[in-house]
C-alpha cells in the first residue's frame, strides 16, 4: 500500500469505530432518557453485543498491521500523535479478551436498569451482589495491566493519562487541608435568604431558561439537544451530533439551571474539537479532568458569579413574576452561592463539593484494595460522610444509592476527575482573564464570546492532540496548580460571608 492509501485505510478505520461508539452512545441515551421499563433486558443485550463488535473491530489483527506500517510515514507533529494515541488504544484494547468486554458491558446494563427501581425503593440490598460483580469486573480489568502494581493507578491513569493515584492523594490531602476550616468558617456565619427557591416554578419555564442561557454560551442547539433525565450527562453521538441531559425541580429552579450549565460546559468542549479531527483517535476531550473543568468552570465561575446575575437576573425575574417579585438580584447571587453541609454531592456547593468527592475516591480505594468489602460499604459511607461533612443519611437513597457511576461502569478512576475539574476550572479561567481582560464585564453584559472564543482556541479545538499536562501547560503557562482555585475561593466566600 502507498502512503496515501495506508493512511486513508486508517481514517477509514477510525471512522467506523467512531459511528459504532456512537451508536453505543446512541443506545445509552436512549437507555437514560425514553426507553419503557419493560426494555432494559433486551437494552443490556443489544449493548453487549455492540460492545463486543465495536471491541472486535479496535482490536482487529488487520487494524494492528495497518498501525505498524503507519509507523514507517512520513508524518506530521498532528499525525504522529494521532497514531500515537491509536497505537496506546490498540494496545489498551488488545489486552482485553472480547468476552469479557461483552460481560462486562452486559452486566453495566443490567446493573443500571436494577438501580433505576432499587434506588427510590431504598433497596440496598438489591444491589449489593450486583455491585460485587461490578467490583470483581473492575479488578479483572486492572489485573490485564500489571505494569500498575496498585488498581487505582491504572483506573486514573486510564481517565487522566499521566496521573497517578499518589499525585491525586497529594491534590486531594491539600485540598483537604485549606477547605475544611473554610468550610468551618462560613458554616458559622449568618446563612442568605433561600425561601424564594422552594416556592413552585414551572418546570417548562425552567427548561427553556436554561436552554436561553445554553446557547448564549455558545452551545450550538442545530448538533444537539436538551432532555430529562435521573442523572445527568453530556454524550457524543456523532462528530455533529452532542446532546445533553438535565433534571429539574418545581421547587427549586437553579437545579435545573446548573445541571444545564454543567453539561453545555461539557458539550462546548465536545463541540469546540477541530473539525479535522472528529473521528479519528484525536477527536474528543483530553481526559476526565480538563472535561469536568469546562462544566465546572461555566457553571460556577460564570453561572454563579455576580456578574452573570447581573446580566441575567432580568431574564429570570421575567420568567417567573409571582415567584421572584419580592427578590432583589444580590439575594439571587447570594443564595445560588450558600453553603451547607449537604448529602447529595450533584446538589453541593463549591466548598462542600470536593469533600464528597474525596469521600468517594476513598472509598474507591478501600474497595480496589480489598480492605473494604461491598457488603460493608454502606456502613462505611456513613462513617466517612459523618468524618467529612459531619452528617448522616437517613436512608441509603441520599447515601450509597445516590450515584449512578458504580452501578453503570465500573469502580475506580472516574471520581476524582471531579475535583480535577474543579482546580482546573479556575486555572484555565485565570488564564483566560489574563488573555482577555474585563471578562467580568462581558458576562455583565450578557457576552459570552470572548471567553467561549479563548477556551475554544487553547482547550477544546486541540482534542487530544496533547497530552493532559501538555495541554494545561501551553493553555496556563503552568503545570497543574491548586493555587488559582484556592484563591478563587478564599476572595469569593470571603466577600460573600465577610470573613476575614
Amino acid at each position: 500500500m502507498t502512503q496515501h492509501e495506508t493512511w486513508a485505510a486508517l481514517r477509514a478505520h477510525w471512522q467506523e469505530l467512531s459511528d459504532l461508539g456512537g451508536i453505543g452512545a446512541l443506545l445509552g441515551w436512549d437507555q437514560s432518557t425514553y426507553l419503557p421499563r419493560g426494555g432494559s433486558a433486551g437494552r443490556a443485550r443489544q449493548r453487549a453485543l455492540l460492545s463486543g463488535l465495536r471491541h472486535a473491530r479496535a482490536t482487529d489483527a488487520g487494524y494492528g498491521r495497518l498501525l505498524d506500517a503507519a509507523g514507517a510515514l512520513d508524518l506530521g507533529p498532528v499525525e504522529a500523535r494521532m497514531l500515537a494515541v491509536a497505537r496506546r488504544d490498540f494496545e489498551r484494547a488488545t489486552r482485553l479478551p472480547g468476552e469479557f468486554v461483552r460481560a462486562s458491558a452486559q452486566h453495566a446494563g443490567e446493573s443500571y436498569a436494577a438501580w433505576v427501581e432499587a434506588r427510590p425503593a431504598n433497596d440496598w440490598a438489591r444491589m449489593v451482589p450486583l455491585l460485587e460483580r461490578t467490583l470483581d469486573l473492575s479488578v479483572q480489568r486492572a489485573g490485564f495491566f500489571p505494569e500498575f502494581s496498585d488498581p487505582m493507578d491504572f483506573f486514573v491513569d486510564a481517565s487522566d493519562e499521566g496521573m497517578t493515584a499518589t499525585q491525586v492523594d497529594a491534590v486531594f490531602a491539600e485540598l483537604r487541608a485549606a477547605l475544611v476550616p473554610l468550610v468551618d468558617a462560613v458554616a458559622a456565619a449568618p446563612a442568605p435568604r433561600m425561601d424564594f427557591l422552594a416556592r413552585e416554578y414551572p418546570i417548562a419555564t425552567q427548561l427553556r431558561l436554561g436552554e436561553e442561557v445554553g446557547a448564549l454560551y455558545g452551545y450550538d442547539f442545530a448538533r444537539g439537544r436538551q432532555d430529562l433525565t435521573a442523572h445527568p450527562f453530556m454524550t457524543r453521538l456523532g462528530a455533529r451530533d452532542v446532546r445533553i441531559t438535565t433534571r429539574a425541580q418545581l421547587a427549586d429552579p437553579t437545579d435545573a439551571l446548573y445541571s444545564t450549565l454543567h453539561e453545555v460546559g461539557h458539550a462546548l468542549y465536545e463541540q469546540g474539537v477541530a473539525d479535522d479531527l472528529l473521528d479519528t483517535p484525536l477527536g474528543g476531550g483530553v481526559s476526565a479532568g480538563v472535561h469536568e473543568s469546562q462544566s465546572r468552570l461555566w457553571e460556577n465561575l460564570v453561572g454563579r458569579s455576580r456578574a452573570f446575575w447581573a446580566g441575567q437576573f432580568g431574564r429570570f425575574r421575567d420568567a417567573f413574576p409571582e415567584q421572584l417579585n419580592d427578590v432583589t438580584e444580590e439575594e439571587m447571587f447570594r443564595a445560588v452561592n450558600v453553603v451547607r453541609r449537604s448529602l447529595i454531592r450533584t446538589d453541593a456547593d463549591e466548598l462542600t463539593y470536593n469533600l464528597h468527592v474525596i469521600t468517594r475516591y476513598e472509598l474507591e480505594r478501600q474497595l480496589l484494595g480489598g480492605s473494604l468489602a461491598i457488603s460493608d460499604l454502606a456502613d462505611a459511607w456513613h462513617a466517612a460522610y459523618e468524618a467529612n461533612l459531619g452528617l448522616r443519611a437517613p436512608s441509603h437513597v441520599d447515601g450509597v444509592l445516590q450515584d449512578v457511576h458504580w452501578f453503570s461502569g465500573g469502580i475506580g478512576g472516574v471520581f476524582q476527575g471531579y475535583t480535577l475539574g474543579n482546580v482546573l476550572s479556575a486555572q484555565f479561567y485565570a488564564a483566560a482573564q489574563a488573555a482577555n481582560p474585563d471578562l467580568d464585564g462581558d458576562i455583565a453584559r450578557g457576552e459570552f464570546g470572548r471567553l467561549h472564543g479563548w477556551l475554544r482556541e487553547h482547550v477544546y479545538a486541540p482534542g487530544r492532540t496533547f497530552t493532559p499536562n501538555e495541554l494545561v501547560q501551553r493553555a496556563t503557562g503552568q503545570g497543574m496548580t491548586a493555587a488559582p482555585y484556592l484563591t478563587y475561593l478564599r476572595g469569593k466566600y470571603a466577600g460573600l460571608y465577610s470573613l476575614s
